[in-house]
């Protein structure tokens, strides 16, 4: 048995976008389809036209109205188009509906993320991850995809119930959505176990809009070579490397994947892994691109997901890249006034950086104590607590004590009196 091809591919193909902007909803009057046409781009698409319809409400069969699908149809002609590309995600029966009234193939917008997914997947958890994605995002949808739906003919070795292909289909597709499931726990268990014993540093995650510079900021911070590339979704894989602040303080710096608005909740489930140094961090860079006309809503798109993940609660510095793009100078003191705190830099020609650095060294010293613990060594329960919720530095053993260095939140400091009222403190000073 021989399952039909199911990437999800636009390349060099002629495109026409398409959405429904419901009624009241003024949010996006400017350039509706401007993000989706940018994925396109990025998947290699030719992008010939774009048709947006204002309703009411969705309609369940063509999602646009039936009118429109006509329409539709009328330019595929015209335009010589290939593949009709919608903005909102689609029910099974929406896509065969409309792939019958226009006779090419229409995609919607989680089947595009998909399709760039796959083409940026490098390493092994990535590629597993996107396949995983895939296949949740192809299993209800098997019976527009799969071609052979006949029953299984008879014969030696096949005489059984007659179950239809289709829910053999479905059986394989189960199992092997089990076993990526299975295999990515076994990486998230290692990532978990990575990050945990990275206790001793401070960690900071950059995190941010797809395309929003974060690349580029990680590259100026740390002075490494992470890929930058103008495109979506250029950075699939965390990566991790030191930044040295200007009192000599070592930090941990790690790129994450970029977010987008309505990214599938799949996509997020399975990149778990991926994104387990932001879940970690002790501090979020969160990245926006100053000079884009849609800061405001790809902001808010960030929390969202950043929410999701249950990382909405930690200190963060918003950080306003690009400001060397800006056309429009004047935004600049409004977008201070509303991102307050807010940090203004170009991490293309390294305006703002020690701002930047200067900042995060602040937060670190305001938020963690570094100080010197002595303690008895029999006490279990002093001991294990600093391992749970300090980075401990350094650590000596003598006959009848223990001295931890150690970074630790200055609201925990009366804990550890409850802990062992005998135990002695004294700041340090000095690099990590």
């Amino acid at each position: 048995m021989k399952l039909k091809d199911t990437a999800f591919t636009v390349r060099a193909e002629r495109a026409v976008l398409f959405r429904v902007m419901l009624s009241g909803d003024h949010s996006e009057d400017e350039a509706p389809l401007e993000e989706l046409r940018r994925l396109a781009k990025t998947a290699g698409a030719n992008v010939v036209h774009s048709v947006v319809q204002k309703r009411p409400n969705i309609d369940p069969v063509y999602y646009v109205g039936k009118g429109k699908a006509a329409e539709l149809s009328r330019i595929s002609k015209e335009l010589d188009a290939d593949v009709f590309i919608c903005d909102d995600d689609l029910t099974p029966a929406q896509v065969r509906n409309l792939e019958k009234v226009i006779e090419k193939k229409v995609i919607d917008r989680s089947e595009l993320i998909l399709d760039i997914f796959a083409t940026r997947a490098k390493t092994f958890q990535a590629k597993l991850q996107v396949e995983l994605a895939q296949l949740e995002y192809t299993r209800p949808r098997l019976k527009r995809m799969w071609t052979h739906l006949s029953r299984i003919e008879g014969g030696i070795g096949t005489r059984g119930p007659g179950e239809k292909q289709l829910e053999v289909d479905k059986r394989i597709v189960s199992r092997k959505i089990h076993d990526l499931r299975k295999k990515l726990h076994e990486i998230e268990k290692r990532q978990e176990r990575l990050v945990a014993s990275r206790k001793e540093f401070f960690t900071v995650s950059i995190v941010g809009y797809t395309n929003a510079g974060k690349s580029t900021l990680m590259n100026v911070l740390t002075e490494i070579d992470t890929f930058v590339e103008d495109k979506l979704f250029a950075t699939l894989d965390t990566k991790t490397s030191i930044c040295k602040l200007e009192n000599g303080r070592k930090i941990l710096v790690s790129d994450t994947v970029g977010f987008i608005q309505k990214l599938p909740h799949h996509l997020v489930s399975s990149f778990k892994a991926t994104l387990e140094e932001a879940r970690h961090a002790d501090l979020l860079l969160h990245v926006a691109d100053i000079s884009s006309p849609l800061i405001q809503r790809q902001v808010e798109a960030v929390n969202v997901v950043l929410k999701e993940l249950g990382c909405d609660k930690k200190p963060t510095i918003i950080v306003l890249n690009k400001v060397d793009a800006i056309k429009d100078e004047s935004l600049i003191p409004l977008l201070q006034s509303y991102y307050r705190d807010c940090i203004m830099i170009s991490a293309k020609t390294h305006l703002g950086i020690e701002e930047l650095k200067r900042k995060i060294g602040e937060i670190l010293e305001k938020n963690f104590m570094d100080i010197e613990i002595t303690c008895s060594p029999g006490n279990g329960r002093l001991i294990a607590y600093l391992h749970e919720h300090a980075h401990v530095l350094s650590s000596r053993f003598e006959e009848h004590r223990v001295t931890f260095r150690l970074l630790i939140e200055d609201k925990l400091m009366q804990k550890l009196r409850m802990l062992d009222d005998t135990i002695q403190m004294k700041e340090t000073t000095g690099s990590n």
